[in-house]
């Protein structure tokens, strides 16, 4: 009984991650795929968006749910205009927007448009900076509207990248003699 306690905690440090691990993990992988002259606050808030919804449910009931598709995200975001000038609400549909159209874009190709979400995610991204109040985060907001298709295009290539990958988690080492 207790060897399989012994595996059942090793596994769960091998899978248990935080929000400061998950950040780090895409920060780094997504430094990986990017050119040497992206902007690190660019990067960084692009590592930011991946971690946060890599550990976010679609099933949360907490806050805004990771949307299932692009469709669920333009019957919420586009279909429901009753936000359209929150700027929070704007920057997750944003934020949304180019993980599904970039990250997800090899499953969700088969379905949309992908450059129609891409001018769409932009969209909301120029919303979102429009009614920020903080300057910095406002220019954020515009530059990243800017460069929406740049961003989309190094997450699908991220995505792409980490499913090319045999093994992310290294299985623990045997332990030796007693």
């Amino acid at each position: 009984m207790r060897e399989i306690s012994e595996v059942t905690h090793v596994l769960r440090e091998l899978l248990a991650t935080d929000q400061r691990r998950a950040l780090e993990f895409f920060f780094v992988h997504l430094r990986d795929v990017c050119e040497p002259s992206v902007d690190d606050d660019e990067l960084l808030y692009n590592a930011s968006v991946l971690a946060h919804y890599a550990q976010l449910s679609t099933a949360t009931t907490d806050g805004v749910p990771m949307l299932p598709g692009l469709s669920a995200l333009f019957d919420q975001f586009v279909m429901d205009a009753t936000a359209h000038e929150d700027a929070e609400v704007m920057e997750t549909a944003a934020a949304q927007c180019l993980v599904l159209a970039g990250f997800f874009e090899h499953q969700m190709r088969r379905r949309h448009a992908i450059a129609w979400y891409a001018q769409l995610g932009a969209g909301f991204f120029s919303r979102a900076a429009a009614r920020q109040e903080s300057a910095h985060k406002a220019r954020l907001l515009r530059t990243l509207a800017r460069e929406f298709e740049p961003w989309r295009r190094r997450h699908a290539r991220l995505s792409r990248e980490l499913r090319d990958l045999p093994y992310l988690l290294r299985p623990p080492a045997a332990p030796g003699p007693p």
